[in-house]
């Protein structure tokens, strides 16, 4: 997309290779390739690896076996293990860790809380991507993260997984109201992730019953030399109006829904603001065994 139109007219380039992310079975080799230079402990499993990295490139891949052989050798091990492979996975996954940056105490609640109302709407919603990890420890330009995984390599969607990821990333805020009666900015990401989800649904997947199997709008896709990825409108503004009355109910509903299921398991929220509170970082095992523990007491207010 960023060549001149006119080099790829026909004649002057006849081939045109496409180059996919790897499958499961490729990012096994990949693996393979850039791990032959380092040593491997006897509990390091590639295939492991390679299901729980759906979506890595190649380059995530190399990035992934470097940066474990470094986080073994920091530790002057003499082999790296499946403990080092995972801790460099969540490096990639989510970025660096910021320690040194000071939170509050009141500002680490609301984070926690906020991670939590993800975490607790993610495990609740049928089909959803497992979640992998939640962390109130800063990462990358990030307060909090809370990841999923999905189990095997995607390449459809359908329209209720958009709908349970929609959900999901509205789960921060909705735990935010109900919790904290209050909004922050720290849900931005999530608003304008959740908006383009919901437009995209509307505008070039045919998924609004109200406006039918249409698309709306074409791509200018060629940026060469600078030219901006424009929407064109080739609709009228009473399409307009229905098209921006859809994407705000899509989302709105989402939103309700988030909020029915942390009311209806506001306890679990609760534990799990809790348990990040304590330990700051909780993968899935742990996880699992909070939301079918017994309820907790609310995180308390800091003194």
């Amino acid at each position: 997309d960023v060549l001149d139109p006119a080099l790829l007219r026909p004649g002057r380039f006849d081939r045109q290779v496409v180059v996919p992310r790897p499958d499961v079975r490729g990012r096994e080799e990949i693996l393979r390739v850039h791990a032959r230079r380092i040593p491997l402990a006897p509990d390091v499993d590639l295939k492991v690896l390679a299901r729980g990295s759906p979506g890595f490139s190649g380059a995530d891949l190399a990035n992934l076996v470097n940066e474990a052989a470094l986080l073994a050798a920091r530790q002057n091990k003499k082999f790296v293990e499946m403990l080092d492979f995972e801790n460099a996975k969540d490096k990639v996954l989510m970025g660096v860790e910021r320690r040194s940056m000071i939170i509050s105490d009141t500002e680490k609640r609301t984070i926690a809380y906020h991670e939590a109302g993800h975490a607790l709407v993610a495990d609740f919603l049928p089909g959803a991507d497992p979640l992998h990890k939640v962390t109130i420890i800063p990462r990358g330009r990030a307060l909090g993260l809370t990841m999923q995984l999905p189990m095997d390599d995607q390449y459809n969607y359908s329209r209720d997984y958009l709908i349970n990821r929609i959900t999901i990333l509205l789960g921060g805020r909705s735990a935010e109201e109900i919790v904290l009666n209050q909004q922050t900015t720290g849900a931005g990401d999530d608003l304008e992730k959740a908006t383009e989800m919901a437009r995209k649904m509307v505008c070039e997947w045919g998924m609004s019953d109200r406006l039918g199997p249409l698309t709306f709008g074409k791509n200018e896709e060629h940026i060469f030399l600078g030219r901006e990825v424009t929407r064109a409108k080739d609709y009228s503004e009473d399409t307009a109006l229905m098209i921006d009355s859809e994407i705000k109910r899509i989302v709105v509903e989402c939103a309700s829904r988030a909020k029915k299921i942390i009311e209806d398991n506001i306890e679990k929220l609760h534990a799990l603001a809790r348990a990040l509170l304590e330990r700051e970082s909780l993968d899935s095992e742990e996880i699992a065994r909070i939301l079918r523990a017994r309820p907790f007491e609310p995180a308390g207010a800091p003194a």
